[in-house]
């Protein structure tokens, strides 16, 4: 299935959510309303909070809490992207200027928070305190994971595993945790295991094609700069890669990127890595993750909707943007 078809099926959730999302934008602090709406409305996937709505009608949810939780998981997703781009300094963001460029950094550090605890005031409201559970535990690993991104940046004796952990926590757990409120919606509690490790894995996979695009992608279609990643020194799989399996001159010269000249020398990077197998693992190790992803959805009844869940592990492998 394709994307469009996938959302199809579940049109109406997703009018709804859209809807719910921009009314509890909502704020009598202008400026609030300006870069909350700039943010929301800049032309990203909705990937997650599709994850919630998709998991719950799987598990025949019929209520209306997953339209609530679909948008608390977006807005917690798009209050990590306003502090991700002050931390990483970016200009540029799905092809528009970065909130903070436009703003500045205090405000769009002050309106994520807003963003972060709008999510916590919507949370509640489903009165489950299992979705509470999941949500505090959630974005507690997901700060976990951007200060250990931190202690990687420019340390380019990052280790394979040390990536991943960042990776799990910084991405992944905010998937798993919108496939896991389906089936906790739904009340069924023996598809919640299954439901977490596809979300778990399906983060990872996406994650990692992410970074492989950082090396491969157009610009224009990737929505930010290329190299964006070299120049904030971050040891990615394709860069790990190269230091442990390139040649002592290629390895030299990753290790120079990563830790001191980064975006200077971006095109001898990206030549080696283009040149070498490290591409090709990172797509094989995502392709690995998807099909893990998939395979947790094993107990799960065939029907049209695990169709979609099961496409969208694909899709998250085969895209160029």
């Amino acid at each position: 299935m394709t994307l469009s078809e996938i959302r199809q099926l579940i049109q109406s959730d997703i009018q709804a959510t859209d809807q719910l999302i921009l009314s509890r934008l909502a704020s009598d602090v202008v400026l609030i309303n300006q870069i909350g709406h700039y943010i929301v409305n800049s032309g990203g996937k909705r990937l997650r909070p599709l994850l919630v709505l998709l998991s719950a009608r799987a598990c025949d949810y019929d209520g209306q809490d997953h339209l609530t939780l679909a948008a608390v998981i977006e807005f917690i997703h798009t209050s990590t992207l306003l502090h991700d781009d002050v931390v990483d300094e970016s200009e540029t963001r799905r092809g528009n200027k970065t909130a903070n460029e436009v703003w500045g950094n205090a405000a769009s550090v002050l309106v994520g928070d807003f963003l972060y605890s709008r999510s916590f005031e919507m949370m509640v409201e489903p009165g489950l305190m299992r979705v509470m559970e999941i949500m505090s535990e959630t974005t507690n690993v997901i700060a976990e994971g951007e200060v250990l991104q931190l202690l990687n940046c420019h340390d380019a004796d990052t280790t394979t595993e040390r990536y991943m952990e960042v990776i799990h926590r910084k991405t992944a757990k905010l998937f798993e945790a919108a496939t896991l409120l389906g089936p906790v919606l739904a009340n069924k509690p023996n598809l919640e295991e299954g439901f977490a490790a596809y979300g778990r894995h399906l983060g990872a996979a996406f994650q990692l094609i992410d970074d492989a695009l950082d090396y491969m992608a157009d610009a224009d279609e990737l929505g930010k700069n290329l190299g964006d990643d070299l120049a904030e020194g971050k040891p990615t799989l394709p860069l790990i890669y190269i230091l442990e399996n390139g040649s002592e001159d290629e390895k030299a010269l990753v290790r120079r990127a990563i830790e001191t000249d980064g975006i200077a020398l971006l095109q001898e990077v990206t030549d080696i890595i283009q040149n070498s197998g490290a591409l090709a693992f990172t797509q094989s190790v995502a392709q690995s993750e998807a099909d893990k992803a998939k395979a947790a959805l094993n107990d799960l009844a065939d029907s049209p909707l695990k169709t979609a869940l099961l496409s969208l592990a694909d899709l998250a492998v085969n895209r160029n943007h």
